[in-house]
């Protein structure tokens, strides 16, 4: 791949959310797979690989959608919103798989936390590169339950883990527009003496 290529490729990627998937159609499980692979090559400090993954579909997308909802609805109390309760239901149905970002902490007096959720944060810009690689359409939420501290057993998470959200991957059937940026010189500082 040239260098044009790349820049292209990277510039194109996009956020494709369930309402422009096509709904019910699968994604193979091998695909799956080797973006699961690819998101293991992130960079991490210390070899730790401090991500996991839960992958969700087929019945699965249903026991993930009773699950976070029914959460909601035993935790949010007087701010219950019915719509937000349905919409915890209905959501993950409309993909093909659902992945569970976690992040495992593995060497607590070592690597700081942080630096943890950094690793996690590129494995998941591998995922959403990979998707975008096999023409797949997907997003990463952190609405929901993500950082509800009883969802966590629900993903192997233990007290020092953090649940970080979800992907999102199915089919497109409706593309996302260009998206734009900023000029870098708005972003970018150059220190040259």
């Amino acid at each position: 791949m040239q260098a044009v290529e790349i820049n292209e490729f990277i510039r194109s990627r996009r956020s494709v959310f369930t309402k422009q998937f096509n709904a019910g159609k699968p994604v193979d499980d091998e695909i799956i797979k080797q973006i699961l692979v690819n998101a293991t090559w992130a960079p991490n400090h210390g070899h730790a690989e401090p991500w996991q993954f839960t992958v969700f579909c087929g019945e699965g997308l249903k026991k993930l959608a009773a699950f976070q909802s029914e959460l909601y609805k035993q935790s949010s109390g007087e701010k219950f919103v019915p719509a937000t309760y349905e919409k915890l239901q209905q959501t993950p149905l409309l993909a093909s798989h659902v992945i569970a970002i976690g992040m495992k902490r593995t060497d607590t007096g070592k690597i700081p936390e942080i630096e943890d959720v950094e690793a996690v944060a590129c494995a998941v810009q591998n995922i959403y590169l990979s998707v975008t690689g096999y023409g797949l359409g997907g997003y990463w939420t952190t609405g929901g339950i993500t950082y509800k501290e009883e969802a966590k057993p629900f993903f192997n998470l233990g007290a020092e883990d953090k649940l970080l959200g979800f992907f999102y991957i199915g089919h497109v059937a409706v593309p996302s527009p260009p998206a734009k940026r900023k000029p870098i010189e708005e972003k970018v500082n150059w220190v040259r003496e």
